[in-house]
């Protein structure tokens, strides 16, 4: 396994991270199942939406040019003062199967969705109307065509209802279902695994001895990879014998798209895991300039080349370089386009001090003046390398502060690039 001791910038160590994505084949599921999934076929509808002429609102079901003469019409307003009474033959209710036809100077009670009768061409608003039963007296016309959902209105034969690329969201689900697919082929959530190694992790199901600490890490990765859209298995704490933890890594290489060990890149622990990984494939361990977390590992293994990824211990620096180079790993997966966090300029309310060299990114809350909409960011934690430990400070974070590596302080009111992180509540 080789140790790179030439420090690499964060773009390269992207872009090299990058090149591994390979999206999984694309899968057909339940339409219930597609939401928030990435679209990977044009759906291409087979019969016209609406599939016939429909009333769009309750009212009477007319023949426009038998009631244009009632009072002021709906498009102008021009008043005639005419009085105009039809009898009503009856009630059509939505769902009703049975094809009715409309007579010159006949009304037909009608439900929002009921199919029109025959010859009429508009429909009539309640309002509009005595909201008679036998007979109607009409209060004011209507012209051709007004509320009235005409056959194909919404997609006609052939049209596309859902491109290949669009983001599968709830209005999507119910689109597929207006035309009548119950499954579609989506690009599906890329399988994360996720392992912590280290002598004193115990789980939070257990109390912690002395020398002992809980493993923070496989649960909050876990969750990072879900937010980003992943499949996740959280194997948990793995053994550090040689024999099973090969097992065990195997055993996720033949089942995961990508994988996540935390707590393998400092300690002799981490020499042992490296050791391991070694027998699986190629493995980096570089210095990357960036911080917290500039030491990381990255590497393809086994058969398939898996991309495994080897974290710091420390769980704010894990979850930093886990924003910052596995998540858009996991995006490009899915099949996205544009793989990094939205980024916006904010303008510090307070001084940032970062490490000079490394390109930083810290924790910090965003906000925004009601006034002239301007981003403000303020930083949270002390100086660098006093508080890089406090998962605290990255729970109250809402964004990332990206300092550049050539800037070891930034003054109150100095303009700063922000990643927005996860929308909380």
């Amino acid at each position: 396994m080789a140790e790179r001791r030439v420090v690499r910038s964060v773009e390269e160590q992207q872009a090299r991270v990058q090149a591994a994505a390979v999206a999984p084949r694309p899968v057909r599921v339940a339409i219930a199942e597609a939401q928030g999934l990435m679209c990977a076929e044009e759906v291409v509808t087979e019969r016209p939406l609406p599939g016939f002429d429909q009333a769009a609102i309750d009212g009477y079901a007319v023949r426009s040019v038998d009631v244009l003469g009632a009072g002021a019409t709906d498009d102008d307003g021009d008043m005639s003062g005419g009085q105009v009474s039809l009898p009503v033959t009856g009630v059509i209710e939505a769902g009703t199967k049975t094809p009715s036809r409309l007579q010159p100077r006949q009304a037909a009670r009608v439900q929002t969705g009921a199919p029109m009768p025959t010859l009429a061409d508009a429909v009539l608003p309640l309002r509009w109307t005595d909201g008679g039963q036998s007979r109607v007296r009409v209060l004011r016309g209507v012209r051709s065509g007004a509320y009235v959902r005409r056959t194909g209105d919404d997609v006609q034969p052939g049209d596309v209802a859902v491109r290949a690329g669009t983001i599968v969201g709830a209005a999507q689900v119910g689109l597929l279902a207006a035309v009548g697919r119950d499954r579609v082929l989506v690009h599906p959530r890329p399988r994360l695994s996720v392992l912590s190694v280290g002598g004193e992790l115990v789980d939070v199901s257990r109390s912690p001895g002395t020398g002992q600490v809980y493993d923070v890490n496989s649960y909050a990765l876990a969750a990072a990879g879900r937010d980003a859209g992943a499949e996740v298995n959280r194997v948990g704490i793995v053994d550090s014998d040689p024999k099973k933890l090969r097992e065990v890594v195997e055993g996720q290489l033949s089942r995961a798209e990508i994988v996540v060990i935390a707590g393998a890149v400092g300690g002799a622990a981490a020499e042992s895991v490296r050791a391991v990984l070694a027998e699986l494939g190629e493995m980096e361990v570089t210095r990357i300039a960036m911080h917290p977390g500039s030491v990381q590992g990255f590497g393809q293994l086994g058969r398939d080349g898996v991309p495994v990824f080897l974290l710091p211990a420390n769980p704010v620096s894990a979850l930093v370089v886990f924003e910052v180079m596995v998540r858009p790993l996991i995006r490009l997966s899915l099949g996205k386009r544009q793989p990094l966090r939205r980024m916006v300029q904010a303008r510090t309310l307070a001084p940032i001090s970062s490490v000079a060299g490394r390109k930083g990114y810290l924790r910090g809350q965003l906000m925004r003046d009601q006034d002239t909409g301007e981003y403000l960011v303020q930083a949270l934690g002390g100086a660098p390398g006093s508080s890089s430990h406090l998962l605290a400070t990255l729970a109250e974070a809402n964004c990332l502060v990206v300092v550049p590596s050539e800037v070891e302080q930034l003054r109150t009111g100095e303009t700063v690039d922000v990643a927005f992180l996860a929308q909380r509540g």
